[in-house]
């Protein structure tokens, strides 16, 4: 991993955002007098592009498309202004790892006319128009990054966390116009709409770029909590700090910073990822207590250095399969991603890849898929036998993967 400097400048960046929600689909709400197909948008984070592949079957591209058709007159405003020109420049050299990041995350719009995606380095969240690659709107997050979002259940609301200013931003998918906002812990990450669409859940990461990282130093990283709100009105509902959680179990040196998470099909399971360990967490929501730890493989050529874990990652992606009875792990810094039996949390055979950064599920359930940031491409996993059927190449970098949908045709946004 490349060193990680200047350190002081490291702390106003945002933490990297790399965990999971369950694939959101849109297909109900969607135009029904138009015809739609499913497809995965692969954002790629260092390229500034999202391709679009199959959701399923060979997983083969049909299109991409240019997420920072401004990029221009970004810049232009980051370089006049300092403030904005720091903060750019400590995200190039922390969770960035010496690189822009152009595209985190990404939502189609229910008609599968345009894509909204959340652009870390600009501070936005943009909504593109899918036939001609232009800009339907623009929102400027507060604060100087944007990070994960979410989708709600009938895909017209987009929840996006702006990570400097500890704020969920929830916008309309349509029109970009904000109808809420919500504070959250330190350096939220990864949001999570519950299936009826009554609660948002918010996990706040802390600092995860500087490089005290010993678990005696745990306590700089921060106020790492989940937040749970009303989804209509915005309002807290509950704190979940899994800290006295893991205490209650003896693990005093574990981090709380719940990274990605997925709930079971009853939503009566959280599983999550923390900083700095190679496994996951069960949580159950009614006896609100952790009930299962497991712990996954070591890679032998991966060092223990905490200081050398991408943003205190050392394991970042989960999934489930669509009837509950199996996760997929993507396990970042050993190489690998693996599929885990979810009643004996035994895992199976052992996938190698470089440095996977996220996990979803394919359009048809059967596949894991995950992106595999180190080589550039994304790797399909099958969810019955634990092993690999299809890696296909995209962009530079590539990190979350969501199911949307695209107009039936559509290969790409037309040429000017």
């Amino acid at each position: 991993m490349p060193a990680i400097r200047p350190r002081h400048l490291c702390s106003v960046a945002a933490a990297l955002a790399l965990t999971v929600t369950a694939p959101a689909t849109t297909a109900g709400a969607a135009d029904s007098s138009a015809a739609l197909r499913e497809v995965l948008f692969v954002g790629n984070n260092w390229d500034g592009t999202a391709d679009v592949i199959k959701s399923s079957g060979d997983f083969a591209k049909i299109g991409r498309v240019d997420v920072i058709p401004d990029k221009n007159e970004r810049m232009a405003e980051i370089n006049a202004d300092p403030i904005r020109w720091i903060y750019f420049m400590a995200i190039r050299n922390s969770v960035g790892e010496g690189h822009d990041q152009f595209v985190d995350d990404m939502y189609s719009t229910p008609d599968g006319k345009s894509v909204v995606v959340s652009r870390p380095s600009f501070a936005d969240v943009v909504s593109l128009d899918l036939a001609t690659g232009d800009i339907n709107w623009r929102f400027p997050v507060s604060g100087y990054r944007a990070d994960h979002m979410a989708v709600s259940p009938d895909g017209t609301r987009v929840a996006v966390s702006a990570s400097t200013s500890n704020t969920v931003h929830v916008l309309d998918i349509v029109s970009g116009k904000e109808l809420g906002r919500f504070a959250t812990g330190d350096k939220p990450h990864e949001n999570i709409f519950t299936k009826d669409g009554k609660y948002i859940y918010n996990m706040a990461i802390g600092d995860v770029n500087t490089q005290t990282d010993a678990p005696w130093l745990d306590w700089t990283k921060g106020d790492r909590r989940i937040t749970v709100v009303d989804a209509s009105t915005y309002q807290q509902v509950k704190v979940i700090d899994m800290r006295p959680r893991l205490d209650a179990l003896g693990l005093k040196d574990y981090s709380d910073a719940v990274r990605p998470a997925v709930f079971s099909p009853d939503e009566s399971k959280l599983y999550f990822q923390v900083s700095f360990f190679n496994g996951f967490f069960e949580y159950d929501l009614a006896t609100d207590r952790i009930t299962r730890t497991k712990t996954l493989p070591k890679n032998p050529a991966t060092s223990d250095d905490r200081t050398s874990f991408v943003n205190d990652s050392r394991h970042h992606g989960l999934s489930m399969s669509p009837d509950g009875s199996k996760l997929c792990v993507a396990g970042t810094m050993d190489d690998y991603a693996t599929v885990v039996n979810r009643a004996t949390l035994q895992e199976g055979p052992l996938v190698t890849a470089s440095k996977p950064y996220w996990a979803t599920v394919s359009g048809d359930g059967k596949s894991c898929v995950v992106s595999e940031s180190g080589t550039d491409q994304v790797t399909a996993i099958d969810f019955a036998t634990g092993r690999k059927t299809v890696s296909v190449p995209v962009g530079d970098h590539p990190q979350r993967v969501r199911l949307g949908h695209v107009r039936t045709g559509w290969a790409g946004p037309s040429a000017g």
